[in-house]
């Protein structure tokens, strides 16, 4: 009796997280397990807090990403406006503006980004990766000229603090990330807005059909990645005392791999927040493992190329999977 009061509750346990959510946990604690048995210093809080530092500007692009994947869409531009945005602050409290106008207008570089994406994808039917990777390539040339390739240093120390000021020992930028995951992932879930990215993502046409505008939808999904985006490239600006116009290259990938991982579809229509956050937690932790084991660059490159495919191959699993089970559900209620 016990056993089977047991095997119950486990049962709702794994029901309540989902099967693929529980694969990340054991995944994330194996890494753990893995690198501190090779370096005892992996399991300190001090690189426990790096480690969260660094995952918070691959989660807050991951956010914007999970919206967007899950509609149909993606966004290789992130890497690019988190530069531009970054020297773009620094330029503008160099010019003496306050802090929070110097953001503000950072933002809205964010805003107009998200939104020329739109314009390609709704208006002239560009497919997102193409229609990004142009805005990817222009947008990192803006931010080449606007500083002449040079880093613009930041001397505002009240500024600075946003990027080393602590709350409870955690860094802030660590805590924007976890209440963009928390709000974000609360309107995904529980709003209407969320349920059409779903329903856009399942399958546009039906959607119209429905009654949604998924090209309003879809310009609404490019902006907040776009204004999320900017945000970590102002967070990351102060935490580096300067806005650097070649920062951030691949940040659209380490994102997007952590949004695949974390069981959103690359086909769209399908995920969750919960995934993108173990996603995030992953892929970091495998990065700081591979450095603290002194893995050659190019080798961590190689690793976390081979993530991404792992990643794809899952998704390419799961997506079968759910087709074979809608097709037996159809017979049975033939």
């Amino acid at each position: 009796m016990e056993n089977t009061k047991k095997e119950n509750v486990l049962k709702r346990f794994a029901s309540a997280v989902g099967g693929n959510n529980l694969v990340l946990i054991g995944a994330i604690i194996v890494v753990f397990v893995l690198f501190t048995a090779i370096n005892p210093n992996y399991l300190t809080w001090t690189n426990f807090v790096n480690l969260l530092v660094a995952a918070s500007l691959v989660g807050i692009v991951a956010v914007g990403h999970t919206y967007l994947i899950i509609a149909g869409q993606n966004d290789l531009s992130p890497g690019s406006l988190c530069a531009f945005c970054g020297v773009a602050v620094a330029l503008f409290l160099q010019w003496g503006l306050p802090i929070p106008v110097a953001i503000l207008l950072s933002l809205g570089c964010g805003v107009l980004c998200g939104l020329f994406n739109a314009w390609m994808v709704n208006c002239i039917k560009l497919e997102a990766f193409i229609a990004t990777l142009v805005t990817q390539t222009m947008v990192r040339g803006f931010a080449q000229l606007i500083c002449d390739g040079r880093p613009v240093a930041i001397s505002n120390q009240s500024f600075i603090k946003i990027g080393t000021a602590r709350f409870l020992s955690i860094p802030v930028s660590v805590w924007i990330t976890i209440i963009a995951f928390i709000v974000f992932g609360f309107i995904l879930a529980r709003t209407r807005f969320g349920r059409s990215i779903y329903a856009i993502g399942g399958s546009a046409e039906a959607a119209r059909l429905a009654g949604l505008n998924p090209r309003r939808i879809v310009t609404i999904s490019f902006i907040i990645i776009g204004v999320l985006t900017a945000l970590g490239g102002v967070v990351f600006a102060a935490r580096m005392n300067a806005g650097q116009p070649s920062a951030n290259v691949n940040l659209e990938f380490d994102a997007i791999t952590a949004v695949i991982l974390g069981g959103v579809s690359f086909a769209g229509g399908v995920g969750s927040m919960f995934g993108t956050v173990l996603g995030v937690l992953l892929i970091q932790a495998f990065g700081t493992g591979l450095i603290m084991v002194n893995v050659p660059s190019f080798w961590q490159s190689v690793a976390k190329g081979a993530l991404l495919l792992a990643a794809l191959t899952f998704d390419y699993i799961r997506k079968e999977r759910r087709e074979k089970e809608l097709i037996a559900a159809s017979k049975r209620n033939a």
